[in-house]
C-alpha cells in the first residue's frame, strides 16, 4: 500500500516506519494516524518481519503530537457523533498490543499524542534531542493512564500527567522512559542493533514473551507462573537441545552420538 504521510523500509528482518510530515513536525493528523495503524497491522502479519521501529522524519521531532489545526477544523465541521464515527478508538491500543516488538527511535520531541504513542511502545532509544511532554491535563483532556505507568511506575506517571511538564532526555533515561540514551549520530545504529537482535531470535518465542507480559499485568505471582506454564505447554513448547543449541553442539562435539 502506498502511504502519503509515512515511509516504510525493511532491513534485516526489521521494519522502519517513519512519520513523514516534516513541515508540521510530523503532527499526527487523521490520515497519518490511520496509515500508521495500517502499517503496523500489515507488518505484524508479515512473517519476514521480526521487529518494528517507529521514528520521525527530520531532526527536531519524533512528532509534535495531534494536528491541532485539523482538530479545530473538524470541531467546526462535524458533530461529536460524526467525529466519533471517523475515528478508530482501538487503533492506539492495537499498535501497543502488536504481537511483534515495537521500538521507538526518538529523534526529537514527542509531545501530546506523540508522547502517548511513544509510551505505548515496548521500548525507546533516545538522543540529546529527545524530550517528552504529556500535555493532556494542560488542555482539559485525559490520556496515557494506561501507557505511562507501565513504563515509569505509578508515582512518576502521576507527576508527569498531573504537571504536563517537559521531560528532557537525561531525566527520561533516568526514570526509564528511555531504555538507551546515545548521541544523535549513534541513534539509528543503537536502535537497529537492538532491533536486529530481536528480529534474529526465535519469532514465536519473542512474540510469546510479549503476549505473556501483556496478559500478566495485574496478576499475582502464581497466576503469572500458571500463564507461562500453560503457554509453554499448549502454544510454544521449548525447543529440544538439538534445535536450540546447534552452534554449541557443533563446537563442543556430539558426545551422545
Amino acid at each position: 500500500m502506498a502511504y502519503e504521510h509515512i515511509l516504510v523500509d525493511t532491513e534485516d528482518g526489521v521494519a522502519i516506519v517513519t512519520l513523514n510530515r516534516p513541515a508540521t513536525l510530523n503532527a499526527m493528523n487523521r490520515k497519518l494516524s490511520s496509515e500508521l495503524h495500517d502499517a503496523v497491522k500489515t507488518l505484524e502479519a508479515d512473517d519476514a518481519i521480526g521487529c518494528i521501529v517507529i521514528t520521525g522524519s527530520g531532526e527536531r521531532a519524533f512528532s509534535a503530537g495531534g494536528d491541532i489545526h485539523e482538530q479545530r477544523s473538524d470541531d467546526k465541521r462535524y458533530s461529536q457523533a460524526e467525529l466519533d464515527a471517523m475515528r478508530n478508538p482501538r487503533a492506539s491500543y492495537e499498535i501497543s498490543a502488536c504481537a511483534k516488538p515495537v521500538i521507538g527511535m526518538m529523534n526529537g520531541l514527542a509531545y501530546g499524542g506523540a508522547a502517548v504513542l511513544a509510551s505505548s511502545l515496548d521500548m525507546r532509544v533516545g538522543c540529546e534531542a529527545s524530550r517528552f511532554r504529556f500535555l493532556a491535563a494542560a488542555y482539559g483532556r485525559i490520556n496515557s493512564t494506561w501507557t505511562l505507568p507501565n513504563q515509569v511506575g505509578w508515582p512518576m506517571a502521576k507527576e508527569l500527567l498531573f504537571t504536563a511538564r517537559i521531560v528532557e532526555a537525561d531525566e527520561a533515561y533516568r526514570i526509564g522512559l528511555l531504555n538507551h540514551l546515545v548521541p544523535r549520530e549513534r541513534l539509528r545504529e543503537k536502535t537497529m542493533e537492538l532491533a536486529r537482535m530481536i528480529a534474529g531470535n526465535h519469532r514465536g518465542a519473542v512474540m510469546g514473551v510479549k503476549a505473556l507480559l501483556l496478559r500478566q499485568k495485574g496478576e499475582n505471582l502464581e497466576q503469572q507462573w500458571t500463564e507461562e506454564k500453560d503457554y509453554t505447554t499448549h502454544v510454544l513448547r521449548g525447543a529440544k537441545a538439538e534445535d536450540a543449541f546447534p552452534d554449541f553442539i557443533a563446537r563442543r562435539g556430539r558426545q551422545l552420538d
